[in-house]
Protein backbone atom coordinates (compact mmCIF):
# COMPACT_ATOMS: atom_id res chain seq x y z
CA UNK A 1 0.00 0.00 0.00
CA UNK A 2 1.25 3.79 -0.57
CA UNK A 3 2.44 5.77 1.85
CA UNK A 4 -0.12 8.75 1.81
CA UNK A 5 1.42 12.35 2.27
CA UNK A 6 -1.79 14.12 2.31
CA UNK A 7 -2.33 15.43 5.75
CA UNK A 8 -1.46 18.92 6.24
CA UNK A 9 1.57 19.92 8.95
CA UNK A 10 1.80 22.80 10.17
CA UNK A 11 4.97 23.62 8.79
CA UNK A 12 2.94 23.78 4.80
CA UNK A 13 3.34 27.46 4.15
CA UNK A 14 -0.15 27.19 2.86
CA UNK A 15 -1.13 27.38 6.14
CA UNK A 16 -1.25 30.03 8.71
CA UNK A 17 1.49 28.75 11.55
CA UNK A 18 0.20 32.27 13.99
CA UNK A 19 -2.23 29.92 15.67
CA UNK A 20 -1.10 29.22 19.45
CA UNK A 21 -2.79 26.28 21.91
CA UNK A 22 -4.57 29.62 23.42
CA UNK A 23 -6.07 30.80 19.90
CA UNK A 24 -9.18 29.24 19.30
CA UNK A 25 -10.14 29.54 15.58
CA UNK A 26 -13.44 31.59 14.84
CA UNK A 27 -14.78 31.38 11.79
CA UNK A 28 -15.21 34.93 9.97
CA UNK A 29 -18.33 36.31 9.08
CA UNK A 30 -17.54 36.77 5.47
CA UNK A 31 -16.18 33.08 5.02
CA UNK A 32 -19.68 32.61 5.64
CA UNK A 33 -20.90 34.80 2.61
CA UNK A 34 -18.65 33.70 0.14
CA UNK A 35 -20.40 32.68 -2.93
CA UNK A 36 -20.29 29.17 -3.23
CA UNK A 37 -20.97 26.41 -6.65
CA UNK A 38 -23.10 24.16 -6.39
CA UNK A 39 -21.53 20.95 -5.97
CA UNK A 40 -21.47 17.66 -7.14
CA UNK A 41 -20.89 13.86 -5.54
CA UNK A 42 -22.47 15.37 -2.17
CA UNK A 43 -25.23 13.19 -2.44
CA UNK A 44 -29.21 14.92 -2.91
CA UNK A 45 -31.48 16.41 0.47
CA UNK A 46 -34.45 18.60 -1.02
CA UNK A 47 -37.20 20.08 1.05
CA UNK A 48 -39.87 22.53 -0.90
CA UNK A 49 -39.75 26.15 -0.31
CA UNK A 50 -41.87 27.94 -2.47
CA UNK A 51 -39.25 30.18 -3.64
CA UNK A 52 -39.70 31.63 -7.14
CA UNK A 53 -36.29 31.29 -7.53
CA UNK A 54 -35.36 27.42 -8.83
CA UNK A 55 -31.83 28.33 -8.18
CA UNK A 56 -32.34 29.68 -4.64
CA UNK A 57 -34.22 26.05 -3.95
CA UNK A 58 -30.98 24.49 -5.29
CA UNK A 59 -28.52 26.66 -2.80
CA UNK A 60 -30.94 26.14 -0.48
CA UNK A 61 -31.32 22.03 -0.58
CA UNK A 62 -27.34 22.42 -1.13
CA UNK A 63 -27.30 23.82 2.15
CA UNK A 64 -29.48 20.69 4.02
CA UNK A 65 -27.03 18.59 2.71
CA UNK A 66 -24.25 20.41 4.23
CA UNK A 67 -26.45 20.20 7.36
CA UNK A 68 -26.80 16.66 7.55
CA UNK A 69 -22.89 16.07 6.31
CA UNK A 70 -22.55 18.55 9.37
CA UNK A 71 -20.36 21.01 7.23
CA UNK A 72 -21.36 23.72 9.48
CA UNK A 73 -19.44 26.72 6.84
CA UNK A 74 -20.13 25.44 3.26
CA UNK A 75 -23.83 24.93 4.97
CA UNK A 76 -23.95 28.82 6.08
CA UNK A 77 -22.45 29.88 2.45
CA UNK A 78 -25.09 27.91 0.34
CA UNK A 79 -27.85 29.53 2.33
CA UNK A 80 -26.30 33.03 2.31
CA UNK A 81 -26.03 31.98 -1.38
CA UNK A 82 -29.98 31.54 -1.52
CA UNK A 83 -30.83 34.50 0.30
CA UNK A 84 -28.96 36.62 -2.27
CA UNK A 85 -31.17 35.08 -4.60
CA UNK A 86 -34.42 34.97 -2.43
CA UNK A 87 -33.86 37.07 0.40
CA UNK A 88 -37.23 36.30 1.50
CA UNK A 89 -36.51 32.57 2.33
CA UNK A 90 -37.50 31.98 5.61
CA UNK A 91 -36.54 28.25 5.42
CA UNK A 92 -33.24 29.28 4.59
CA UNK A 93 -32.97 31.93 7.66
CA UNK A 94 -34.16 29.05 9.35
CA UNK A 95 -31.34 27.12 8.21
CA UNK A 96 -28.60 29.12 8.66
CA UNK A 97 -29.48 29.77 12.30
CA UNK A 98 -28.73 25.94 12.11
CA UNK A 99 -25.52 26.42 10.79
CA UNK A 100 -24.29 29.41 12.76
CA UNK A 101 -25.71 27.57 15.79
CA UNK A 102 -23.03 24.34 15.27
CA UNK A 103 -20.43 27.02 14.58
CA UNK A 104 -20.91 28.17 17.97
CA UNK A 105 -22.14 31.49 16.89
CA UNK A 106 -24.67 31.75 19.02
CA UNK A 107 -25.73 35.50 18.19
CA UNK A 108 -25.91 35.06 15.10
CA UNK A 109 -28.12 32.47 15.27
CA UNK A 110 -30.36 33.91 17.02
CA UNK A 111 -30.45 36.81 14.75
CA UNK A 112 -31.51 34.15 11.51
CA UNK A 113 -33.71 32.59 13.56
CA UNK A 114 -35.79 35.67 14.30
CA UNK A 115 -35.95 36.79 10.72
CA UNK A 116 -37.27 33.25 9.75
CA UNK A 117 -39.83 33.58 12.43
CA UNK A 118 -40.63 37.43 10.95
CA UNK A 119 -40.77 35.85 7.57
CA UNK A 120 -42.77 32.40 8.56
CA UNK A 121 -45.75 34.74 9.47
CA UNK A 122 -46.31 35.17 5.23
CA UNK A 123 -45.45 31.49 4.74
CA UNK A 124 -46.67 28.25 4.41
CA UNK A 125 -48.18 25.94 6.92
CA UNK A 126 -45.08 23.35 5.89
CA UNK A 127 -42.26 26.40 6.28
CA UNK A 128 -44.13 27.55 9.55
CA UNK A 129 -43.84 24.09 10.88
CA UNK A 130 -40.22 24.13 10.43
CA UNK A 131 -39.33 27.48 11.56
CA UNK A 132 -41.51 26.37 14.82
CA UNK A 133 -39.47 23.17 15.56
CA UNK A 134 -36.08 25.31 14.77
CA UNK A 135 -37.27 27.64 17.17
CA UNK A 136 -37.93 25.24 19.87
CA UNK A 137 -34.95 22.92 19.23
CA UNK A 138 -33.26 26.08 19.97
CA UNK A 139 -34.31 26.57 23.29
CA UNK A 140 -33.87 23.48 24.47
CA UNK A 141 -30.01 23.91 22.90
CA UNK A 142 -30.24 27.14 25.41
CA UNK A 143 -31.69 25.59 28.09
CA UNK A 144 -31.15 21.72 28.07
CA UNK A 145 -34.35 20.82 30.81
CA UNK A 146 -36.09 17.72 30.29
CA UNK A 147 -39.77 19.92 29.72
CA UNK A 148 -37.90 21.79 26.57
CA UNK A 149 -36.57 18.76 25.11
CA UNK A 150 -39.93 17.03 25.44
CA UNK A 151 -41.52 20.59 23.80
CA UNK A 152 -39.53 20.24 20.88
CA UNK A 153 -40.36 16.68 20.44
CA UNK A 154 -44.06 17.08 20.75
CA UNK A 155 -43.76 19.68 17.98
CA UNK A 156 -41.91 17.89 15.60
CA UNK A 157 -44.45 14.87 16.43
CA UNK A 158 -47.70 17.58 15.78
CA UNK A 159 -45.41 18.73 12.61
CA UNK A 160 -45.13 14.74 11.18
CA UNK A 161 -49.04 14.25 11.80
CA UNK A 162 -49.57 17.23 9.40
CA UNK A 163 -46.94 16.36 7.22
CA UNK A 164 -46.25 12.55 6.91
CA UNK A 165 -44.13 12.28 3.99
CA UNK A 166 -42.34 14.88 5.21
CA UNK A 167 -38.72 13.47 5.24
CA UNK A 168 -37.00 16.30 6.81
CA UNK A 169 -39.44 15.99 9.16
CA UNK A 170 -38.50 12.55 9.96
CA UNK A 171 -35.10 13.18 10.50
CA UNK A 172 -35.13 15.76 12.21
CA UNK A 173 -37.45 13.28 14.48
CA UNK A 174 -34.72 10.56 15.30
CA UNK A 175 -32.27 13.36 15.93
CA UNK A 176 -34.57 14.58 18.73
CA UNK A 177 -34.52 11.17 19.99
CA UNK A 178 -30.96 11.17 21.71
CA UNK A 179 -31.15 12.64 25.49
CA UNK A 180 -28.45 15.24 24.75
CA UNK A 181 -30.49 18.43 23.34
CA UNK A 182 -27.29 19.52 21.34
CA UNK A 183 -26.83 15.84 19.07
CA UNK A 184 -27.02 16.52 15.47
CA UNK A 185 -26.97 13.21 14.61
CA UNK A 186 -23.97 11.10 15.66
CA UNK A 187 -25.81 10.33 19.26
CA UNK A 188 -28.32 8.92 17.54
CA UNK A 189 -29.90 5.98 19.71
CA UNK A 190 -31.91 2.63 19.13
CA UNK A 191 -35.19 4.75 19.43
CA UNK A 192 -34.07 6.81 16.55
CA UNK A 193 -34.15 4.05 13.87
CA UNK A 194 -37.85 3.76 13.06
CA UNK A 195 -37.92 7.46 12.00
CA UNK A 196 -35.39 6.94 9.44
CA UNK A 197 -36.71 3.95 8.27
CA UNK A 198 -39.50 5.75 7.60
CA UNK A 199 -37.99 8.49 5.80
CA UNK A 200 -36.38 5.80 3.96
CA UNK A 201 -39.34 4.36 2.74
CA UNK A 202 -40.55 7.66 2.03
CA UNK A 203 -37.16 8.61 0.02
CA UNK A 204 -35.10 5.50 -0.65
CA UNK A 205 -32.06 8.03 -1.95
CA UNK A 206 -31.86 9.84 1.41
CA UNK A 207 -28.12 9.39 2.20
CA UNK A 208 -29.03 11.90 5.40
CA UNK A 209 -30.98 8.54 6.89
CA UNK A 210 -28.53 6.36 5.43
CA UNK A 211 -26.09 8.52 7.33
CA UNK A 212 -28.05 8.67 10.90
CA UNK A 213 -28.28 5.17 10.27
CA UNK A 214 -24.89 4.12 10.81
CA UNK A 215 -24.24 6.20 13.93
CA UNK A 216 -26.97 4.63 15.21
CA UNK A 217 -26.23 1.21 14.58
CA UNK A 218 -22.88 2.01 15.69
CA UNK A 219 -24.34 3.42 19.21
CA UNK A 220 -25.99 -0.08 19.79
CA UNK A 221 -23.16 -2.02 18.82
CA UNK A 222 -25.01 -3.52 15.62
CA UNK A 223 -21.68 -3.19 13.47
CA UNK A 224 -23.18 -5.67 10.45
CA UNK A 225 -26.04 -3.14 10.32
CA UNK A 226 -23.97 -0.03 10.42
CA UNK A 227 -21.40 -1.27 7.52
CA UNK A 228 -24.72 -1.61 4.98
CA UNK A 229 -25.73 1.95 5.59
CA UNK A 230 -22.29 2.99 5.62
CA UNK A 231 -21.47 1.43 2.30
CA UNK A 232 -24.29 3.55 0.86
CA UNK A 233 -23.54 6.94 2.71
CA UNK A 234 -20.18 6.50 0.88
CA UNK A 235 -21.37 5.48 -2.36
CA UNK A 236 -23.83 8.55 -2.26
CA UNK A 237 -21.21 11.31 -1.26
CA UNK A 238 -18.05 10.67 -2.73
CA UNK A 239 -16.79 14.02 -2.77
CA UNK A 240 -17.58 14.24 1.20
CA UNK A 241 -14.89 12.91 3.53
CA UNK A 242 -17.40 12.11 6.57
CA UNK A 243 -19.23 10.20 4.74
CA UNK A 244 -16.51 7.76 3.28
CA UNK A 245 -14.55 7.96 6.62
CA UNK A 246 -18.25 7.10 8.26
CA UNK A 247 -17.94 4.12 6.51
CA UNK A 248 -14.12 3.08 7.24
CA UNK A 249 -15.25 3.07 11.08
CA UNK A 250 -16.80 0.34 10.44
CA UNK A 251 -14.52 -1.18 7.85
CA UNK A 252 -12.32 -1.53 10.85
CA UNK A 253 -14.55 -2.66 13.32
CA UNK A 254 -15.06 -6.05 11.14
CA UNK A 255 -11.23 -6.50 10.05
CA UNK A 256 -11.12 -5.20 7.17
CA UNK A 257 -7.98 -2.51 8.10
CA UNK A 258 -6.79 -2.15 4.92
CA UNK A 259 -10.00 -1.35 3.18
CA UNK A 260 -10.62 1.41 6.24
CA UNK A 261 -7.16 2.92 5.69
CA UNK A 262 -8.24 3.47 1.94
CA UNK A 263 -11.40 5.33 2.92
CA UNK A 264 -9.85 7.69 5.51
CA UNK A 265 -6.96 7.99 3.02
CA UNK A 266 -9.33 9.24 0.41
CA UNK A 267 -11.27 11.61 3.17
CA UNK A 268 -7.78 12.67 3.71
CA UNK A 269 -7.04 13.64 -0.40
CA UNK A 270 -10.22 15.43 -0.40
CA UNK A 271 -10.28 17.52 2.49
CA UNK A 272 -6.64 18.59 1.69
CA UNK A 273 -7.74 19.80 -1.61
CA UNK A 274 -11.08 21.33 -0.40
CA UNK A 275 -8.73 23.54 2.29
CA UNK A 276 -6.00 24.60 -0.22
CA UNK A 277 -9.04 25.75 -3.02
CA UNK A 278 -10.70 27.88 -0.39
CA UNK A 279 -7.21 29.01 1.61
CA UNK A 280 -8.40 27.76 4.95
CA UNK A 281 -6.41 26.74 8.18
CA UNK A 282 -6.96 23.11 8.99
CA UNK A 283 -8.40 23.43 12.05
CA UNK A 284 -11.37 25.50 10.78
CA UNK A 285 -12.91 21.86 9.58
CA UNK A 286 -13.33 19.41 12.48
CA UNK A 287 -13.65 16.59 10.13
CA UNK A 288 -10.00 17.41 9.00
CA UNK A 289 -8.53 16.24 12.55
CA UNK A 290 -11.02 13.79 12.85
CA UNK A 291 -10.24 11.90 10.45
CA UNK A 292 -6.37 11.97 11.22
CA UNK A 293 -6.89 10.64 14.80
CA UNK A 294 -9.04 7.55 13.02
CA UNK A 295 -6.34 7.42 10.08
CA UNK A 296 -3.69 7.38 12.24
CA UNK A 297 -4.78 4.37 15.07
CA UNK A 298 -5.63 2.55 11.59
CA UNK A 299 -2.08 2.91 10.49
CA UNK A 300 -0.82 1.70 13.95
CA UNK A 301 -3.43 -1.18 14.36
CA UNK A 302 -1.85 -2.29 10.98
CA UNK A 303 1.85 -1.87 12.17
CA UNK A 304 2.63 0.99 9.66
CA UNK A 305 4.24 3.20 12.50
CA UNK A 306 6.07 5.81 11.07
CA UNK A 307 2.63 6.71 9.24
CA UNK A 308 0.63 6.64 12.48
CA UNK A 309 3.08 8.76 13.93
CA UNK A 310 3.08 11.51 11.36
CA UNK A 311 -0.65 11.51 10.91
CA UNK A 312 -1.28 11.86 15.22
CA UNK A 313 1.34 14.22 14.94
CA UNK A 314 -0.15 16.50 13.08
CA UNK A 315 -3.54 15.87 14.91
CA UNK A 316 -1.88 16.51 18.21
CA UNK A 317 -0.05 20.03 16.86
CA UNK A 318 -3.59 21.26 15.42
CA UNK A 319 -5.34 23.85 17.46
CA UNK A 320 -8.71 23.31 18.10
CA UNK A 321 -12.38 24.18 19.90
CA UNK A 322 -13.74 21.11 20.26
CA UNK A 323 -13.11 20.01 23.77
CA UNK A 324 -13.67 16.26 22.31
CA UNK A 325 -11.00 16.39 19.97
CA UNK A 326 -8.55 18.50 22.59
CA UNK A 327 -8.92 14.82 24.55
CA UNK A 328 -8.67 13.02 21.74
CA UNK A 329 -5.10 14.44 21.16
CA UNK A 330 -3.93 12.26 24.31
CA UNK A 331 -4.05 9.28 21.20
CA UNK A 332 -0.17 10.37 19.84
CA UNK A 333 0.98 10.29 23.59
CA UNK A 334 -0.84 6.48 23.72
CA UNK A 335 1.24 5.77 20.44
CA UNK A 336 4.44 7.06 22.08
CA UNK A 337 4.07 5.47 24.85
CA UNK A 338 3.21 2.10 23.01
CA UNK A 339 6.09 2.36 20.95
CA UNK A 340 8.60 2.54 23.82
CA UNK A 341 9.43 6.50 23.25
CA UNK A 342 8.30 7.29 27.00
CA UNK A 343 10.59 10.46 27.02
CA UNK A 344 8.76 11.97 23.98
CA UNK A 345 5.76 11.34 25.52
CA UNK A 346 6.19 12.73 29.02
CA UNK A 347 7.97 15.79 26.86
CA UNK A 348 4.84 16.61 24.63
CA UNK A 349 2.08 15.72 27.57
CA UNK A 350 3.20 19.31 28.43
CA UNK A 351 1.64 21.05 25.77
CA UNK A 352 -2.02 19.99 26.58
CA UNK A 353 -1.09 22.21 29.65
CA UNK A 354 -1.22 25.37 27.79
CA UNK A 355 -5.15 24.26 26.63
CA UNK A 356 -7.51 27.15 28.70
CA UNK A 357 -9.71 23.56 28.90
CA UNK A 358 -9.37 22.49 32.92
CA UNK A 359 -10.24 19.09 31.32
CA UNK A 360 -7.31 19.05 28.53
CA UNK A 361 -5.18 20.22 31.23
CA UNK A 362 -6.15 16.98 33.23
CA UNK A 363 -5.74 14.89 30.05
CA UNK A 364 -2.31 16.59 29.97
CA UNK A 365 -1.21 15.81 33.49
CA UNK A 366 -2.46 12.29 33.00
CA UNK A 367 -0.37 11.68 30.51
CA UNK A 368 2.50 12.60 32.41
CA UNK A 369 1.69 10.29 35.06
CA UNK A 370 1.70 7.54 32.92
CA UNK A 371 5.10 8.55 31.37
CA UNK A 372 6.65 8.72 35.13
CA UNK A 373 5.21 5.92 36.20
CA UNK A 374 7.01 4.03 32.97
CA UNK A 375 10.37 5.56 33.71
CA UNK A 376 9.65 4.39 37.60
CA UNK A 377 9.48 8.27 38.86
CA UNK A 378 6.23 6.61 41.04
CA UNK A 379 6.59 10.27 43.70
CA UNK A 380 6.08 12.48 40.28
CA UNK A 381 3.91 10.61 39.03
CA UNK A 382 1.84 10.59 42.30
CA UNK A 383 2.27 14.75 41.92
CA UNK A 384 0.63 14.05 38.21
CA UNK A 385 -2.20 11.97 39.73
CA UNK A 386 -3.04 15.09 41.97
CA UNK A 387 -2.73 17.52 39.77
CA UNK A 388 -4.93 16.21 37.10
CA UNK A 389 -7.91 15.41 39.81
CA UNK A 390 -7.52 19.41 40.52
CA UNK A 391 -8.10 19.80 37.46
CA UNK A 392 -11.06 18.13 36.77
CA UNK A 393 -12.58 19.61 39.91
CA UNK A 394 -12.51 22.56 38.74
CA UNK A 395 -13.85 22.01 35.02
CA UNK A 396 -17.12 23.26 34.71
CA UNK A 397 -18.10 20.60 32.34
CA UNK A 398 -16.60 17.61 30.63
CA UNK A 399 -14.68 16.05 33.03
CA UNK A 400 -16.15 12.67 32.78
CA UNK A 401 -14.40 13.06 29.65
CA UNK A 402 -10.92 12.24 31.64
CA UNK A 403 -12.62 9.86 33.79
CA UNK A 404 -11.28 6.46 31.99
CA UNK A 405 -7.73 7.74 31.27
CA UNK A 406 -7.66 9.00 35.60
CA UNK A 407 -9.05 5.59 36.87
CA UNK A 408 -6.63 3.80 34.50
CA UNK A 409 -3.31 5.72 35.93
CA UNK A 410 -4.75 5.48 38.97
CA UNK A 411 -5.38 1.68 38.89
CA UNK A 412 -1.47 1.17 37.13
CA UNK A 413 0.04 3.32 40.08
CA UNK A 414 -1.28 0.54 42.36
CA UNK A 415 0.04 -2.23 40.00
CA UNK A 416 3.39 -0.78 39.60
CA UNK A 417 3.53 -0.15 43.50
CA UNK A 418 2.56 -3.05 45.50
CA UNK A 419 -0.72 -3.17 45.82
CA UNK A 420 -1.53 -5.42 42.90
CA UNK A 421 -4.78 -6.78 44.28
CA UNK A 422 -6.24 -2.74 44.17
CA UNK A 423 -4.62 -2.08 40.96
CA UNK A 424 -6.19 -5.02 39.21
CA UNK A 425 -9.53 -4.17 40.42
CA UNK A 426 -9.28 -0.87 39.26
CA UNK A 427 -8.03 -1.32 35.90
CA UNK A 428 -10.72 -4.27 35.56
CA UNK A 429 -13.14 -1.92 36.56
CA UNK A 430 -12.11 0.77 34.04
CA UNK A 431 -11.52 -2.07 31.13
CA UNK A 432 -15.10 -2.95 31.47
CA UNK A 433 -16.17 0.66 30.64
CA UNK A 434 -13.68 1.41 27.79
CA UNK A 435 -14.99 -1.85 26.39
CA UNK A 436 -18.70 -0.95 26.63
CA UNK A 437 -18.68 2.63 24.52
CA UNK A 438 -19.51 1.67 21.00
CA UNK A 439 -18.98 4.54 19.01
CA UNK A 440 -15.67 4.11 16.19
CA UNK A 441 -13.10 6.56 18.60
CA UNK A 442 -14.01 5.22 21.42
CA UNK A 443 -13.56 1.31 20.57
CA UNK A 444 -9.89 1.87 19.05
CA UNK A 445 -8.72 3.44 22.44
CA UNK A 446 -10.16 0.63 24.06
CA UNK A 447 -8.16 -1.43 21.99
CA UNK A 448 -5.27 0.69 22.81
CA UNK A 449 -5.83 0.64 26.28
CA UNK A 450 -6.13 -2.77 27.15
CA UNK A 451 -2.95 -3.06 25.03
CA UNK A 452 -1.01 -0.60 27.53
CA UNK A 453 -2.38 -2.59 30.48
CA UNK A 454 -1.02 -5.61 29.39
CA UNK A 455 2.29 -3.83 29.03
CA UNK A 456 1.65 -2.35 32.31
CA UNK A 457 1.10 -5.83 33.68
CA UNK A 458 4.68 -7.53 32.06
CA UNK A 459 6.32 -4.69 33.36
CA UNK A 460 4.92 -5.67 36.51
CA UNK A 461 5.90 -8.87 36.83
CA UNK A 462 2.09 -9.94 37.20
CA UNK A 463 2.04 -12.09 33.95
CA UNK A 464 -1.63 -13.13 35.30
CA UNK A 465 -3.26 -10.22 34.98
CA UNK A 466 -1.12 -9.62 31.85
CA UNK A 467 -2.88 -12.85 30.49
CA UNK A 468 -6.44 -11.51 31.26
CA UNK A 469 -5.51 -8.31 29.37
CA UNK A 470 -4.75 -10.12 26.51
CA UNK A 471 -7.39 -12.71 26.76
CA UNK A 472 -9.62 -9.18 26.45
CA UNK A 473 -7.94 -7.75 23.66
CA UNK A 474 -8.56 -10.86 21.31
CA UNK A 475 -12.40 -10.77 22.39
CA UNK A 476 -12.32 -6.92 21.62
CA UNK A 477 -10.74 -7.03 18.32
CA UNK A 478 -9.51 -10.77 17.23
CA UNK A 479 -8.28 -9.17 13.82
CA UNK A 480 -5.51 -6.77 15.76
CA UNK A 481 -1.66 -8.48 15.80
CA UNK A 482 -1.36 -7.10 19.04
CA UNK A 483 -4.14 -9.27 20.20
CA UNK A 484 -2.18 -11.80 20.08
CA UNK A 485 0.95 -10.69 20.04
CA UNK A 486 0.16 -10.08 23.73
CA UNK A 487 -1.36 -13.64 24.08
CA UNK A 488 1.90 -15.08 22.60
CA UNK A 489 4.19 -13.41 25.20
CA UNK A 490 2.22 -14.32 28.08
CA UNK A 491 2.01 -18.23 27.16
CA UNK A 492 5.98 -17.82 26.01
CA UNK A 493 6.33 -16.76 29.68
CA UNK A 494 4.45 -19.92 30.58
CA UNK A 495 6.31 -21.99 28.79
CA UNK A 496 3.10 -22.61 26.36
CA UNK A 497 5.02 -23.04 23.71
CA UNK A 498 2.51 -24.44 21.18
CA UNK A 499 0.15 -21.67 21.91
CA UNK A 500 3.14 -19.31 21.78
CA UNK A 501 4.21 -20.74 18.05
CA UNK A 502 0.02 -20.36 17.56
CA UNK A 503 -0.64 -16.83 18.42
CA UNK A 504 2.99 -15.45 17.00
CA UNK A 505 1.84 -17.20 13.68
CA UNK A 506 -1.37 -14.89 14.10
CA UNK A 507 0.33 -11.62 14.86
CA UNK A 508 2.44 -12.31 11.61
CA UNK A 509 -0.44 -13.26 9.49
CA UNK A 510 -2.60 -9.61 10.43
CA UNK A 511 0.80 -7.90 10.48
CA UNK A 512 1.07 -8.66 7.10
CA UNK A 513 0.90 -5.15 5.88
CA UNK A 514 3.22 -3.87 8.79
CA UNK A 515 6.20 -1.92 8.33
CA UNK A 516 8.85 -4.30 7.13
CA UNK A 517 11.18 -3.14 9.97
CA UNK A 518 8.56 -3.70 12.88
CA UNK A 519 10.31 -5.54 15.36
CA UNK A 520 7.77 -7.16 16.96
CA UNK A 521 6.49 -8.57 13.35
CA UNK A 522 10.26 -9.55 12.88
CA UNK A 523 10.15 -11.37 16.63
CA UNK A 524 6.97 -12.92 15.77
CA UNK A 525 7.95 -14.39 12.52
CA UNK A 526 10.82 -16.24 13.63
CA UNK A 527 8.91 -17.58 16.67
CA UNK A 528 6.55 -18.82 15.03
CA UNK A 529 8.49 -20.98 13.06
CA UNK A 530 9.15 -22.70 16.56
CA UNK A 531 12.85 -24.34 17.42
CA UNK A 532 15.13 -25.30 15.08
CA UNK A 533 15.32 -28.83 14.36
CA UNK A 534 18.27 -30.39 14.53
CA UNK A 535 19.71 -31.75 11.97
CA UNK A 536 20.07 -36.09 11.60
CA UNK A 537 22.36 -37.46 11.79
Amino acid sequence: MAACTCFVALSNPAFSQTHSLHQLPNVDQLLLERPIALATGIGRAHDPTGSSSREAQQFFDQGLAYLHHFEWIDAARSFNQALRLDSQLALAWSGLSRAHEELGQRVQAERALQKALELSKAASAHDRQHIEARRLQSVATERPAQEARASYRRSLDAAIAALPTDVELLLERGVAESPDATDRGQGSVPGSIAFYDRALAIDQDSFAAHHYLTHAYENAGRIDEALVHGAIYAHSAPEVPHALHMYGHDLRRVGRVAEAIAQFEAADRIAVKQLELDGLAPETDWHYEHNLDLLGTSYQHAGQMARADAALRTAFWLPTANLVQAINKRQWLVFLRARGRVTDALQNAGALLDYPYPVAQAIGHIERGYALLAQKRYAEAAAATNSALAAMKSAPAGAGLAALPFEGLQGEFFLRTGQREKGRQMLEAMVAKARAAQGPDEWVQALFTLEAVAAAARQAGDWDFAGRMAQQMIEHDPAYAGSHYAAALVAEHQADRARAQREFALASQYWAQADTDLPELAESRTKSRGPATPAPR
